[in-house]
């Protein structure tokens, strides 16, 4: 053997086999990969700093997916008077639409008046929501009138109230188009792989992670969501702010009503809830605000499922039970703790703390998906000073992966005509999941055939091995719950035949 021969075979056997030997140095280490951690990552990568962000389950397996799945200015914050928080996620919203068209779109919101509050309150809201975020692509809110029928259709009771504008998302989804653009410029993604420990020592921190290695990083970022403070603990740190743990839950049930249109209802108690179409043959009702004790506290339980039904049959002509649930899902909201005394009211802001008492430290507290990107963008900025660097935000006009396009419609027909064979549920459920990335997906595929395996729901072989190897899939609930939605979709027979494959072959 030759010794560049002898030098690559101990190199390949290097790569393939930990316990690592060394400790390699990162720019940055993040802890947790939800919305938050996989934002930063991304934002970081492209400023060009040398990151591993490291995630003990899944991409986006906790609250990250566990969202109304809204980018959303927040109409509700008004009430509190958060102005400034409501402006930011105005303007976010603005970015988010035009950076992933695929993933993010408009969507038209019904606001019944049932006199829960004054009508010049939700007027004057409406137009302050219309105009906080400066100059707005989505339609600005109006009141109902008569050429609404289809909009009031579904209610019972009165016919009167507003129309305003948001956008849709898939969470989990937004939460790896951020890991994925934060890997492409250079940033390391390790799923499955937790922190042990983590101290500071010459400068440096010092971490042990659940996969054997030992790393080095010039700063820490803790975005464990709602084990901030856990992972503080571990740290050996005392943090000044302080995180307040809300669980917010939502139901789904069979399609409420024909449409679009999402309808914002007003309850007795002051809150709202969102009934949302889902899924095509879904509706999705929520959320929930109730204070916990812990992070696994995350289970909907049945008050808060009674509390949803009771929500809808308020303000729909049809009427839900609790056996019309066919799914749910809860999150717990690591909410920073600004002193409110109900939970609905506390802060939807964040706070990112600083310890430089060493190398640096950064912590979050609080965010929500809609600003994520705008998080990111101060979370680096802040590091960098006590680091050494000089910071140009990089992700304001930046579009995500698979979002560069000047039009979705026009994409769609082009995949359409392209590979005709999907039909036309399939093509829209691919086209919005992996945008421009499907050219990439389907780039040998001519032909219905050569998909591979099909598991049902249209789900088959090419995509499920693309979630492995191109999206850190490493279970069939990775794929079937959070790269996509079609758990829902599949019988129980058709999903314990994708798992039976997936441990086969994967």
């Amino acid at each position: 053997m030759t010794e560049t021969a002898r030098k690559s075979a101990i190199t390949l056997e290097n790569s393939m086999a930990p316990p690592y030997p060394t400790a390699v140095t990162y720019d940055l280490l993040i802890i947790g990969g939800g919305i938050n951690g996989a934002a930063i990552a991304r934002e970081a990568a492209l400023a060009g700093l040398k990151l591993l962000l490291v995630e003990r389950d899944d991409l986006a397996s906790h609250t990250s997916s566990a969202s109304t799945k809204l980018i959303h200015g927040g109409l509700r914050y008004l009430e509190f008077y958060e102005f400034k928080l409501v402006a930011e996620a105005l303007r976010e919203r603005e970015r988010l639409v035009k950076a992933a068209p695929h993933l993010i779109y408009p969507m038209q919101f019904v606001l019944p008046h049932d006199g829960q509050r004054p009508w010049w309150m939700l007027r004057a809201g409406l137009f302050l929501y219309d105009r906080l975020g400066g100059r707005m692509s989505l339609p600005r809110s109006r009141g109902l009138g008569a050429g609404d029928a289809a909009l009031t259709a579904p209610l019972k009771g009165t016919r009167r109230g507003f129309v305003y504008s948001d956008a849709w998302v898939d969470d989990s989804r937004l939460t790896l188009l951020n890991a994925i653009d934060a890997a492409s410029a250079g940033g390391e993604i390790a799923t499955r792989t937790a922190l042990v420990s983590a101290r500071r020592e010459d400068g440096l921190w010092r971490a042990t992670l659940s996969d054997g290695r030992e790393v080095a990083a010039r700063a820490l970022v803790n975005a464990a969501g709602p084990w901030v403070g856990e992972a503080l603990g571990r740290l050996g740190v005392n943090a000044r702010a302080g995180v307040r743990l809300v669980k917010g839950s939502h139901i789904v049930v069979p399609r409420l009503f024909e449409g679009d249109q999402a309808y914002i209802l007003q309850q007795p108690d002051g809150r709202i809830v969102f009934a949302i179409p889902y899924e095509g043959a879904f509706t999705e009702i929520g959320t929930t605000d109730v204070p916990v004790d812990r992070p696994e506290d995350a289970r909907i339980d049945a008050s808060e499922i009674a509390y949803l039904c009771d929500a809808v049959n308020r303000h729909f002509a049809r009427q839900i039970v609790p056996a019309d649930v066919i799914s749910d899902w809860s999150g717990v909201r690591p909410l920073y703790d600004d002193g409110a005394s109900e939970a609905r009211q506390v802060t939807r802001d964040y706070v990112l703390e600083l310890d430089t008492s060493g190398p640096p430290l950064l912590s979050i507290f609080g965010g929500k998906i809609t600003t994520a990107r705008h998080l990111a963008e101060e979370a680096v900025g802040k590091l960098a000073q006590p680091m050494g660097l000089a910071h140009t935000p990089q992700t304001r006009a930046r579009a995500f992966p698979g979002g560069d396009m000047p039009d979705f419609a026009r994409f769609l027909a082009n995949v359409r005509r392209t590979w005709p064979f999907l039909g036309d549920a399939r093509s829209l459920r691919m086209a919005r999941a992996y945008g421009t990335m499907l050219h990439d997906m389907l780039r040998s595929i001519s032909r219905e055939a050569q998909l591979g395996q099909a598991f049902g729901g249209g789900f088959t072989e090419v995509e499920a091995r693309w979630m492995h190897e191109r999206e850190w899939a490493r279970s069939p609930a990775d794929a079937l719950e959070r790269r996509s939605k079609l758990g829902l979709h599949l019988s129980a027979s058709e999903r314990a035949l994708f798992g039976d494959w997936w441990a086969r072959t994967l």
